[in-house]
């Protein structure tokens, strides 16, 4: 019989930043590539204070609503110079910007699911990621028909994940606990 006692399982920490980023990891395109936009926002705390060592990776499909992979399915498309992946760790204010294309709506198991990014979040104190997503303000016809958006009763937390426009993309602040918690994703 051990006398030690149960230690807690390890939580994502500090080393995240050792292994997890490379250096194209928030660019999904080249800085040059026409019709890019910033993907942009903050990671908060429970408190509010911004989570300055939080890492984002973001998935998606292409502008014409297809993925380079085989489980699209309509078949793998590659688009050249699109990852459909970006990561990007928070800085020293939280803040994290993946360049990216706006995607396109993609088929669903009951319909078209408006364009969307997958947005996942993996912070200190956390044993496992939390997965959200990001609605472009702009797709109000296909954002009311999203069978994910609608499974949200609570208009004030469905609008956690519309992201606002800016001037070269769009901001979704990010929530993790709290008052204005982001909704997340049980997958």
């Amino acid at each position: 019989m051990s006398t030690h006692p149960t230690t807690p399982s390890q939580t994502v920490g500090p080393y995240l930043h050792i292994g997890l980023p490379w250096p194209d990891g928030p660019f999904a395109v080249a800085r040059d590539t026409p019709g890019a936009v910033w993907l942009r926002g903050t990671v908060h705390d429970g408190a509010g204070a911004p989570v300055t060592d939080a890492l984002i990776e973001t998935w998606q499909a292409d502008p014409e609503g297809r993925f380079d992979h085989p489980d699209d399915p309509r078949g793998a498309k590659n688009l050249p110079g699109f990852r459909g992946f970006g990561r990007c760790p928070t800085d020293d204010t939280g803040s994290y910007a993946i360049l990216t294309l706006k995607p396109g709506p993609v088929p669903g198991p009951t319909g078209d699911q408006a364009p969307h990014v997958d947005v996942s979040v993996f912070a200190r104190g956390m044993l496992h990621r939390v997965v959200t997503r990001l609605y472009f303000p702009e797709e109000e016809s296909a954002n009311a028909q999203d069978p994910v958006l609608n499974a949200i009763e609570d208009p004030r937390a469905r609008a956690t994940l519309i992201a606002h426009r800016e001037d070269d993309g769009y901001r979704l602040d990010i929530h993790l606990q709290g008052e204005d918690e982001t909704v997340f994703f049980d997958i």
